[in-house]
């Protein structure tokens, strides 16, 4: 590793498994000082405590995201108690991605996607940015899919929760681009993680066919986030990066 995040600081949500972790692993071999979320406190004090055993300054938040804005604020406010006073990069990474027929979607199912998905994004960057701002500059990274630009049966409700997300980078990077906090999206494919070991077979037979011949790896999405997230990136905003294994390329 280059530490080219020597000094940084970051707060990832929903990273104490899946690409979250792998983002957060991402930031902490590269020199920076990451604060991790999620809802299961003993897990996310293991994924800390193997991120330490390594070298790596981590520490926990826990939070359920679908609590909305009280959430948000206590993530961010505690991030920042952690992180003494700033955070310099936000990783929007905290997600739920249901699978169903959209007449079988309840009214809660869908209000838990968009708050956990788009509600809770939309008040962390509205309280972390700004401050990025005041303290000279920032970088925020949105967690994307590809779902968003090819219909898939079962993905409406993720895909427009995803959609929104994508759209958030894109206002956000006007709004905040010119005061110095860099905004900018990663639109996985197919990746293999925790969450997707149930369907891991539907999902390398797809896979199959595209120019990678294989679904992604987790582990994979960490240089592209430090690369986004470091100095390295100056003139990259308002940006959606497609990680997918030539999935969406073989599909036009």
């Amino acid at each position: 590793m280059n530490g080219r995040l020597n000094g940084k600081t970051a707060l990832v949500t929903g990273s104490t498994k899946g690409l979250g972790r792998a983002v957060a692993n991402a930031f902490a071999a590269e020199g920076a000082h990451v604060v991790l979320t999620g809802r299961d406190k003993a897990v996310g004090e293991s994924a800390v405590a193997e991120l330490r055993a390594t070298g790596g300054r981590a520490d926990l938040v826990v939070a359920d995201l679908t609590e909305g804005l009280s959430a948000a604020r206590h993530v961010a406010e505690e991030a920042e108690r952690l992180l003494g006073g700033r955070v310099d990069i936000l990783v929007n990474n905290a997600g739920v991605f249901p699978l169903a027929a959209t007449a079988d979607f309840d009214e809660e199912t869908y209000d838990r996607t968009w708050t956990v998905n788009v509600k809770s994004a939309f008040f962390l960057t509205a309280r972390l940015a700004p401050a990025m701002a005041a303290h000279g500059g920032g970088v925020v990274l949105n967690l994307g899919s590809i779902v968003t630009s090819h219909g898939l049966a079962g993905s409406a409700l993720y895909s427009a929760t995803k959609a929104a997300v994508e759209s958030l980078t894109m206002s956000w990077s006007a709004e905040y681009g010119p005061q110095g906090v860099r905004v900018n999206t990663i639109a996985p494919g197919l990746v293999l993680t925790e969450g997707t070991t149930e369907g891991a077979e539907h999902l390398e037979a797809m896979a199959a066919h595209t120019p990678a011949g294989r679904p992604g790896r987790a582990e994979e999405i960490g240089p592209l986030a430090v690369y986004l997230a470091s100095d390295d990136a100056a003139y990259v905003h308002g940006s959606s990066f497609t990680l997918d294994g030539g999935w969406t390329t073989a599909r036009r």
